[in-house]
């Protein structure tokens, strides 16, 4: 059985995709004639047998595709890999850069981006936001003085959330691309 590494692999399917593109194209053009034209093709079996044996070799390429794409997945669900003290399988990383981090970063900027817009309004009013107990604040309100708005987040905790978040999408790139490089798969 051939043995690739997975960045081999995926570099197959992508020359395998851009085949296939070239193969509908290049049937387009023989799917019918004018009976009074000779066939182009007629030195090779004709413009029937062209057709017959490129379908069967785009069929035998798809076939390709999906088995390449099997073996990577298999590899993918059963290696572990660590990242930020956290392991797990590559295909649940995968799914989690795909469909969860993209919203937690959203968030947490979304988040940073408010604490920022209350500021702003709280100094353009005269006033300040501040972070800290709601305990602490009530008993240092003064109701005559200026105004005080209450930050309900640790802030220095949501920017780190935001830090841990990047180093953790950029440290799984990085050994994601070393995991395709090194792993190698059997098809």
């Amino acid at each position: 059985m051939p043995k690739l590494t997975i960045t081999e692999a995926l570099q197959e399917i992508k020359t395998i995709s851009k085949r296939l593109v070239k193969k509908r194209e290049s049937l387009s053009m023989y799917l019918a004639r004018d009976m009074r034209v000779r066939d182009p093709l007629e030195k090779d079996g004709g413009s029937a047998k062209f057709l017959a044996e490129e379908r069967q070799s785009m069929h035998d390429l798809e076939e390709r595709v999906i088995t390449l794409r099997t073996a990577i997945q298999l590899s993918n669900l059963t290696a572990p890999i660590v990242v930020g003290g956290q392991s797990r399988s590559v295909a649940e990383w995968l799914t989690w850069r795909r469909e969860i981090s993209p919203n937690q970063v959203a968030f947490a900027r979304t988040l940073v981006q408010g604490i920022v817009s209350i500021r702003q309004k709280a100094q353009e009013k005269g006033g300040r936001a501040i972070s800290a107990n709601v305990a602490q604040v009530v008993e240092n309100y003064d109701p005559n003085g200026p105004l005080q708005v209450v930050v309900n987040l640790d802030e220095v905790e949501v920017l780190r959330e935001q830090e841990r978040l990047e180093t953790i999408l950029g440290d799984l790139d990085g050994k994601l691309s070393l995991f395709n490089a090194t792993t190698v798969i059997e098809v």
